[in-house]
């Protein structure tokens, strides 16, 4: 596959004379289980870097020795930053690994992974997933079909959700579906399916300004740049026209990064603005508002718990709660419309984390468990994990 090359290109950066390694501890601080992905900064393993491009860093855990899923970010296009990988910890657990490098590269684990693409053959969607979740919004060419009254636009800039219940890529293989003439709308293999309903609404995480019971949204993105590919996270960025919100001009650049093994993503949404805005809303929308809003203000996590098809699905967003003004639950009769807004202060990066849980994936399968994953998710971003350096 295309994204495993691309991976391997990515990690094969350069590193350290034989011999020389690195330790580091791990520890929760948390009385739960954490599942996660830990960053090191480069500038922590200066001593271990060389410039030998048959050399790639890997990670060990101390104890059994096994290596460790892992992945080079460069997060700014000039050099590579960080060194990402997986950890597993119980409850107030430590763990110690080795950093080493080598020219005896591991295979990848090349079925779970992170993955993400513009989609040309179905318009120009772009389109993100991880193990557990997916998700689409849709571009520039979309937007001109619509405007020009042509078949085949979507106008939106809400995200859409692609329920998955198998932990490998699914994305080129449902699009490839689609060209072929079938359906990713129909669970017809097994592997999940779209019935997600954007339309006009803010889907699963999109923005807007919300004044005067008026949501002022911006249209498809204009561009993307992809920063980061690989087995442990992925990373792009979205960019948007200028928009407005009653009269004040908007310019909006989505930075998006999805780890292995979340529910959730991660959003930084640059904000500027000519003048001052009154709010950023994060909207999930509430479909036909049959389903039930639950919401902790004080701990930063919202969740919108909802029948589809046969089954049940959970989204919600989870952010900062010193960024939160207030959330709405706020519905109408108005198509698309009816929408949960959690309303935060303007300010210049606004970072939040959007996701879904879906039954028949068979990790969240009640109300319950996914408050109870946000909660856990919120408690996880506000108490990170420890790292020393031996």
């Amino acid at each position: 596959m295309k994204y495993v090359s691309i991976l391997i290109v990515a990690i094969l950066f350069a590193f350290s004379p034989a011999g020389k390694k690195k330790e580091i501890a791990v520890k929760n601080l948390l009385t739960t289980e954490r599942h996660e992905i830990v960053a090191i900064p480069l500038n922590k393993l200066k001593e271990i870097q060389s410039r030998d491009p048959k050399k790639r860093l890997i990670v060990k855990e101390k104890k059994s020795g096994e290596i460790v899923l892992s992945q080079v970010i460069d997060n700014k296009d000039a050099a590579v930053e960080e060194l990402v990988f997986e950890v597993t910890l119980a409850a107030k657990e430590e763990k110690s690994f080795i950093i080493e490098a080598t020219d005896q590269v591991p295979s990848p684990d090349t079925k779970r992974s992170t993955y993400s693409r513009l989609v040309p053959e179905r318009i120009d969607d772009y389109a993100w997933e991880n193990d557990l979740v997916a998700f689409r919004t849709y571009g520039p060419e979309a937007q001109r079909l619509v405007d020009a009254k042509e078949k085949g636009g979507t106008l939106t800039s809400g995200m859409d959700c692609w329920l998955k219940r198998v932990n490998y890529p699914v994305i080129d293989k449902w699009y490839k579906k689609y060209v072929a003439g079938g359906s990713y709308h129909k669970d017809d293999q097994g592997e999940g399916y779209d019935p997600y309903h954007v339309g006009d609404s803010r889907g699963c995480g999109g923005i807007g300004v919300w004044k005067n019971d008026s949501l002022y949204v911006s249209k498809n993105f204009i561009s993307y740049k992809k920063i980061a590919e690989g087995p442990v996270r992925n990373i792009f960025e979205l960019t948007y026209a200028p928009w407005q919100a009653d009269g004040i001009t908007i310019n909006e650049t989505k930075r998006i990064t999805i780890d292995l093994g979340n529910q959730m993503y991660k959003v930084e949404d640059k904000i500027k603005a000519n003048g001052t805005l009154p709010n950023i809303t994060i909207g999930v929308t509430l479909h036909d508002k049959k389903g039930k809003v639950q919401a902790d203000q004080g701990k930063g996590w919202f969740s919108y718990w909802e029948p589809v098809d046969d089954s049940e699905i959970g989204t919600g967003i989870v952010i900062d709660p010193k960024s939160l003004l207030q959330y709405e639950d706020y519905r109408t009769t108005k198509k698309d419309l009816s929408q949960l807004h959690i309303i935060v202060r303007p300010e210049a990066v606004i970072t939040y984390y959007p996701g879904f849980g879906w039954s028949k994936a068979g990790v969240i399968t009640s109300p319950e468990a996914w408050s109870n994953y946000l909660g856990q998710f919120a408690q996880r971003i506000s108490s990170p994990l420890q790292v020393s350096y031996k």
